[in-house]
């Protein structure tokens, strides 16, 4: 079928079946495809609602031109969001991947620059003195070194040089936030993940289901955020293998206070790395607390911890021994290390 074929299906508001979205998806990444008519194919998909069949087609098809990555040891979790949640907090997920790491859990963390947002994963890396011109060689080494690399979405996955210009032109969220955390080139084992549509976390761990996850968790937070909240009730799914299971936390449930979502505003990549370092040195208050109760999540969902509240726990002390700023600074020296590689070469 042509683009324009599945174009008019789709704003007649018909869903695609698997196999039909995996046809669009190909003509998508195909450089011969008109600009103007995928733009309009992912503003129709936007207006009539994206399924869980059309985000996993897409998320396999954009994973098979990903280049390839595969690390020796095999039980990795990826704890990227989706984006787009026009909340501009600081980068929580980041700041809690070194926490994880620092934990014990092998972290392989999928990001990019900033689209929706003031300061993208690696807006801040940058800022933190972390570049994003490895190779997948480099990021190969460095997971199995440190156990934690920060994948650089333009670096792994090179068929989405068009995508992102035409996602750029539109300047809205489509179907690309919400398959972004599921197209890591690592095969991910576990992964916690976060969309800010509370009516489509069922059908977002579906797809982490289809595509082979064995324990995941999705969470939509309180006050529209893509990552776990202190300012009110958190809907999750939690996929413990093949099942689905809903449930509902606050940061009362976990030992956390409860604090609004102006306590964790961001700011530009700068001010944002600021923070990161600040945290991870272990100053306290509701920037700290946000991001253990998320690694905490993200520790019970790698089957690292038997519960949040123990996850919680693991994660304050992660932070509070030095081993998460460890992290930050084993990978800001391997990065240093590359560079100064290149510059000699």
């Amino acid at each position: 079928m042509s683009m324009e074929r599945f174009l008019s299906i789709v704003e007649k508001q018909r869903h695609l079946m698997y196999e039909e979205m995996k046809e669009a998806a190909e003509l998508m990444f195909n450089e011969a495809t008109d600009e103007d008519l995928i733009a309009q194919f992912l503003i129709a998909l936007s207006k009539k609602g994206e399924t869980s069949h059309e985000v996993a087609a897409l998320a396999a098809v954009m994973k098979s031109y990903a280049n390839d990555l595969t690390p020796t040891e095999a039980r990795y979790l990826d704890n990227c969001g989706t984006g787009g949640d026009g909340v501009n907090t600081f980068n929580i997920s980041t700041t809690a991947a070194f926490v994880l790491a620092g934990a014990g859990v092998r972290v392989a963390k999928h990001g990019n620059r900033k689209i929706s947002s003031a300061s993208g994963s690696q807006d801040v890396l940058d800022a933190l003195g972390i570049h994003s011109d490895f190779q997948i060689s480099d990021m190969q080494n460095l997971l199995e070194q440190q156990g934690i690399a920060f994948l650089f979405a333009p670096a792994v996955h090179p068929k989405m040089k068009r995508i992102g210009t035409i996602r750029n032109k539109i300047g809205k969220t489509t179907i690309f936030n919400l398959v972004g955390p599921l197209t890591n080139p690592v095969s991910l084992e576990t992964q916690f993940t976060g969309i800010n549509r509370p009516d489509f976390i069922m059908e977002y761990a579906s797809v982490l289901r289809m595509l082979g996850r064995e324990r995941a968790i999705v969470v939509s937070g309180a006050g529209g955020m893509d990552e776990a909240s202190l300012a009110g009730q958190n809907e999750f799914v939690f996929l413990d293998h093949g099942d689905l299971i809903p449930f509902s936390l606050t940061a009362d449930d976990v030992g956390l206070e409860y604090a609004p979502l102006s306590a964790i505003k961001g700011g530009d990549a700068v001010e944002n790395a600021a923070t990161t370092r600040s945290i991870l040195g272990g100053e306290r208050g509701p920037k700290f607390d946000t991001v253990v109760l998320n690694a905490g999540i993200g520790l019970f969902a790698n089957g690292h911890v038997s519960t949040i509240q123990e996850g919680v726990k693991v994660a304050t002390e992660s932070i509070l021994s030095g081993k998460a700023l460890a992290k930050l600074d084993a990978v800001v020296a391997f990065s240093e290390k590359i560079r100064q590689k290149a510059v000699i070469q």
